[in-house]
């Protein structure tokens, strides 16, 4: 069976889906975008500010289901311009031990949902 996740410390979906689906140990989340659950602001004042916006969306959606990055497997970065790549992916990687870190892609795309520069989904084993 499958088991919702849902937490108001990352923002509430804006559409008909889930923040996460957790089925047996495995933790699907949908994508986060850097919207302040506090206010339900955007967060676009720079690339690393919306990066780090994003990944604190995340961490609170990990931690709803009882995990941290440590038990993610598998991500997936959206991005609209790949010349932030570099930016994305030192704030992205300060929440992840190198050693460790997950199997990724990171693809850049037309758009992007409330037109961000950045969104990211994960795969995590419990």
């Amino acid at each position: 069976m499958k088991k919702i996740i849902f937490t108001d410390k990352a923002p509430a979906p804006i559409g008909p889906y889930n923040q996460a689906v957790l089925v047996g140990n495995t933790l699907y989340t949908s994508g986060q975008i850097a919207i302040n659950p506090v206010n339900g602001e955007l967060v676009l004042t720079d690339i690393e500010t919306e990066t780090k916006q994003v990944m604190e969306n995340m961490k609170a959606v990990l931690e709803a289901a009882e995990m941290t990055f440590e038990n993610v497997i598998k991500t997936s970065i959206f991005i609209s311009d790949m010349n932030d790549f570099t930016k994305i992916n030192t704030v992205y990687g300060s929440y992840f031990d190198e050693k460790t870190a997950p199997a990724r892609e990171t693809v850049q795309v037309a758009c992007l949902p409330k037109n961000v520069n950045v969104e990211i989904s994960m795969i995590a084993i419990k």
